[in-house]
């Protein structure tokens, strides 16, 4: 079994986190929230109080198969902040741990030097953040071991692609299946 860590910052956007956390654990990934915040419970963008599993200084993250970043302006910046948290990145990075963001969050890779040479997403407006990087526009990108959301609303293709990546394309496509997804199920208008 994989491990997955995600992390959780005052401010960050609380369904690009929680929708993640959902799929992956869905897909039979161990999943771990870490708060880089000095409590565990931080803040959502919308006021939503969330209490981590964890907080940073007291997780090993030796097992690391993912390490994942939501979005949220105010959330990435407190990401960002966090010395342990960049260090880690950096670390993960030399040792080709698979990295996912969404939103702004690719912004905090960007800036840490770490996406120069990808092809990646982002939210629009953080382009310029991307140090290096090919930012494409498109919905979700995975180039090799980096793996980029542009926003919310593809945050379940998101977290199904990290559930192909970490458990295989067929605990993936379960997991599509039994959650209804649109590419599973018709939709029909009647007037």
């Amino acid at each position: 079994m994989h491990h997955a860590y995600v992390f959780m910052a005052d401010g960050m956007e609380e369904t690009e986190c929680l929708t993640i956390v959902d799929l992956l654990r869905r897909g039979g990934v161990d999943v771990t929230t870490v708060s880089v915040m000095k409590e565990k419970t931080v803040r959502s963008s919308h006021g939503v109080s969330i209490k981590a599993d964890k907080k940073f200084k007291k997780v090993d993250f030796s097992d690391a198969g993912l390490l994942f970043l939501p979005g949220g302006g105010l959330g990435v910046q407190n990401l960002y902040a966090h010395k342990g948290l960049r260090k880690l990145l950096k670390s993960a990075d030399r040792e080709k741990t698979i990295l996912g963001a969404v939103c702004a969050g690719p912004s905090v890779l960007g800036k840490l030097g770490i996406l120069k040479g990808y092809h990646v997403t982002c939210y629009p407006g953080f382009e310029d953040q991307l140090k290096g990087a090919d930012c494409t526009g498109e919905g979700v990108v995975v180039d090799r071991r980096i793996v980029t959301g542009i926003g919310l609303g593809y945050c379940v293709d998101l977290g199904l692609k990290l559930v192909a990546l970490l458990e295989g394309q067929e605990v993936s496509d379960k997991v599509k299946a039994k959650i209804q997804h649109p590419d599973c199920v018709k939709t029909i208008e009647i007037h």
